[in-house]
């Protein structure tokens, strides 16, 4: 008889409509309203977001300071920092590439400012790029040092007989060269229910594993949950366990050598998902000289096995 445990985070309440917890990404799933904002949380985005969002915010800034600067050396006279066009767009384009000469400290010399009041306002350019540039080092440095796991796990998740017992599997593996020093899984399925109230409600239970920790991790790692009688899905047909309203929850741990700290990450497999009567293809051999070679392509892949009759 399976037995339930405490939630472990998630919340008890559901919904007929409820989308899984976690993304694949590994993010939860919630939608934020109403949240206040602070330096601090804008510091904490510009960290985790994707390089090339990150470049893109820098190049807009950058575009968006010099812009500025350039229309208030326009509107006082550009004749203060360089001859007169007559027009006005390119007198623009000459304020914004001295802008962005004084923005970042080079000063070519071909222009400079005249003038007390254009002294101060160059003056005072200089010092926001001073401290932008300095915040966009500081942000470029928490990116490369913040801990970042680097596990990658099979898009799929298969239901196959495994020593004679139907058993839930997926895979995990390194997306770098580093060895992953003794990764270990917790593993909890979430089944979302109608109570006696009518009422959804997230009911957890934690899977037992094969094995829930290894020594380390060079290759692939493939985690085996055995559906026996102590299993919360021992009660249901194979053929039903796509049809329930559940997820699987996934937390590694493992030390990381680069960050010389542990790092987690989290996943889950929602059980709609679950592919029948498949085996993961190998996804390393060895070569003529005795080499392990690791396809990380093969990650997902998955053969359809062949029936006894």
């Amino acid at each position: 008889m399976a037995k339930k445990i405490k939630d472990p985070g998630i919340g008890l309440s559901s919904d007929k409509q409820a989308k899984r917890f976690i993304n694949p990404d590994g993010s939860f799933n919630i939608k934020h309203i109403n949240r206040l904002t602070s330096i601090s949380r804008s510091y904490n985005y510009l960290i985790h977001i994707t390089w090339t969002k990150f470049f893109g915010w820098v190049l807009l800034g950058y575009v968006i300071i010099n812009s500025f600067f350039a229309i208030v050396y326009t509107i006082l006279g550009i004749s203060a920092i360089a001859e007169p066009t007559g027009s006005v767009l390119e007198d623009f384009f000459n304020a914004f590439f001295f802008s962005a000469q004084t923005v970042t400290t080079v000063g070519y010399g071909a222009m400079a400012p005249e003038g007390l009041l254009f002294g101060v306002i160059s003056s005072f350019e200089a010092l926001i790029g001073l401290l932008s540039f300095s915040f966009i080092t500081g942000l470029l440095y928490g990116r490369f040092s913040k801990p970042k796991s680097s596990i990658r796990f099979s898009d799929v998740m298969v239901l196959r007989k495994h020593k004679g017992v139907d058993c839930i599997m997926f895979r995990l593996m390194s997306r770098s060269t580093n060895v992953m020093i003794r990764p270990k899984v917790e593993v909890t399925l979430s089944l979302s229910r109608i109570s006696e109230e009518k009422k959804y409600v997230n009911n957890f239970y934690s899977l037992k594993l094969e094995r829930n920790e290894i020594t380390y991790l060079p290759t692939t790692w493939t985690i085996v949950h055995p559906i026996i009688e102590s299993s919360p899905l021992a009660e249901f047909q194979r053929e039903e366990l796509s049809e329930l309203q559940g997820e699987i929850l996934i937390l590694v741990t493992y030390y990381d050598e680069s960050f010389a700290q542990e790092v987690h990450q989290v996943h889950s497999y929602v059980l709609n998902n679950l592919k029948l009567d498949e085996a993961f293809v190998p996804a390393f051999h060895y070569d003529e000289e005795g080499f392990t070679i690791l396809d990380h392509d093969k990650i997902s892949s998955t053969n359809v096995l062949k029936s006894d009759n």
